[in-house]
């Protein structure tokens, strides 16, 4: 059973099981499901875990389950820390619980490189403190969640717990949901498609910026690794590491560096304004995440990501370029307007 399977990470997953077995059965939940046919052999249930009633799908679910992969995550909106509360912590004990209930043998719950506290330029292990990113409810919600999951493994020794730390996931079919967590409402259109072209010959970036990138089916290949091999702990997940100037190598432009402070202001001044979805914490998070290391998931797993960090961001930018949505309603870009609606009236 697979929460948020219909997501940037969860379709990476649903790809990788496929590959692995059509004889897999998948039972995906999410607030959403796709047209029939999306992902053959699937399962869709819809569920909000948010609601009261949540707990009666989610037992129903996961009846005989070998494992539950978790990965549903409310993102946006930002403004509104009560419904994210409900979602991401509230939903999680949900799962945990019907996971408990139904003796299932395995939970795989998928966190983040945010959920560590910020470290220097050398990549750190699963044991580095994950206490989140000062500042970004994205961080501080993940490194929350997973003191929670640490508790359950703890009070369930009989049922294997893996979490899952990728750092910022890529994939083409995932842009236009992007633009609608990230970029919307102000960011134009053609100016991306003129970075794809190689036609801005300047880019400002922030000064000493260092990112790892990762796809989302080499996400979904460690997950299937880990079903497995019923592996425990935690795994980072991450592709190449990416200089300021490899990145504007990527779009054929010369980075110009930026105080992150200079550029962090801005984007909190456009934030407040309106203009984007991208608030400050979520700046944060892609500019102050510690580099990570894979070594575990290389050796314990047997992985190793096929697709490197500039080509991840080629397909990403190419993606964004064109607005490219996704097979699922989670991935296209009309996905926030029931919130963004809610966001309105407060």
């Amino acid at each position: 059973m697979i929460t948020g399977a219909s997501g940037n990470v969860g379709t990476g997953v649903l790809r990788a099981l496929a590959a692995d077995s059509p004889d897999h059965r998948v039972v995906a939940l999410c607030r959403r499901p796709p047209r029939d046919g999306a992902f053959d052999g699937v399962v869709w249930q819809a569920c909000d875990l948010a609601d009261e009633g949540a707990h009666e799908v989610l037992d129903r679910a996961v009846a005989g389950a070998d494992a539950v992969v978790h990965l549903a995550w409310m993102f946006q909106p930002t403004r509104q820390g009560d419904r994210l509360h409900r979602t991401n912590h509230k939903g999680t004990a949900a799962v945990l619980e019907a996971a408990r209930r139904a003796g299932v043998p395995h939970v795989v719950h998928t966190s983040s490189i945010a959920a560590y506290q910020p470290a220097d330029d050398q990549p750190v292990p699963e044991t580095w403190p994950t206490t989140g990113i000062p500042g970004s409810v994205y961080g501080m919600g993940k490194a929350e969640v997973e003191a929670a999951v640490d508790r359950f493994a703890r009070e369930n020794p009989d049922t294997a717990v893996t979490v899952v730390r990728p750092t910022l996931v890529a994939q083409k079919s995932a842009s236009a949901s992007f633009l609608a967590l990230f970029f919307d409402p102000l960011v134009p259109q053609w100016l991306i498609k003129l970075l794809r072209a190689g036609k801005v010959p300047l880019l400002p970036l922030p000064a000493a910026l260092r990112v790892q990138l990762v796809h989302a089916d080499d996400v979904g290949d460690a997950v299937v690794r880990i079903l497995h091999r019923r592996a425990t702990g935690a795994f980072n997940l991450a592709a190449d590491t990416l200089t300021a100037d490899d990145l504007a190598r990527v779009v054929g432009a010369r980075a110009v560096p930026i105080p992150g402070q200079v550029m962090r202001a801005a984007v909190a001044l456009l934030w407040r304004s309106r203009a984007i979805r991208m608030s400050p914490g979520w700046f944060d998070v892609g500019t102050r995440s510690p580099l990570v290391d894979t070594t575990r998931a290389r050796t314990e797993l047997g992985w190793t990501p096929r697709t490197p960090s500039a080509t991840c961001a080629e397909e990403q930018l190419a993606g964004l370029a064109e607005a490219t949505p996704g097979p699922t309603p989670a991935l296209h870009r009309d996905r926030l307007h029931d919130d963004n609606r809610a966001d309105a009236l407060t």
